[in-house]
């Protein structure tokens, strides 16, 4: 066992903190559905890591797609905060429930 401020220290509390959980494998992406209010434009697709950008008639927008792990998701809200966007929703979704019907894409 490690003491802390000796090495590996900070490995061993990470350990415990981040205990394996099934799906949480580095390799195992996920796809999140991150709604905001407003709309986005094409343009922002760079600033969100390539996630499609689906423009809702009720005035929000949707984005959508593969996410690598939470260090990546804390960074794409951190994005929507740093804009001034109003986060409206985060969900992790089913690979086959990705594609919604009845959007349009930006």
């Amino acid at each position: 066992m490690t003491t802390p401020g000796t090495p590996g220290a900070a490995t061993a509390r990470q350990e415990r903190a981040m205990p394996h959980t099934p799906g949480t494998e580095p390799d195992h992406i996920r796809i999140y559905h991150i709604r905001v209010k407003g709309h986005l434009g094409p343009r922002w697709r760079r600033w969100f890591d390539g996630m499609t950008i689906i423009l809702q008639a009720n005035g929000e927008t949707l984005l959508t797609g593969p996410i690598a792990d939470q260090a990546a998701l804390h960074g794409i809200l951190t994005r929507i905060r740093d804009l001034g966007l109003i986060l409206v929703s985060v969900i992790e979704v089913d690979p086959e429930q990705a594609n919604m019907p009845g959007v349009s894409e930006a």
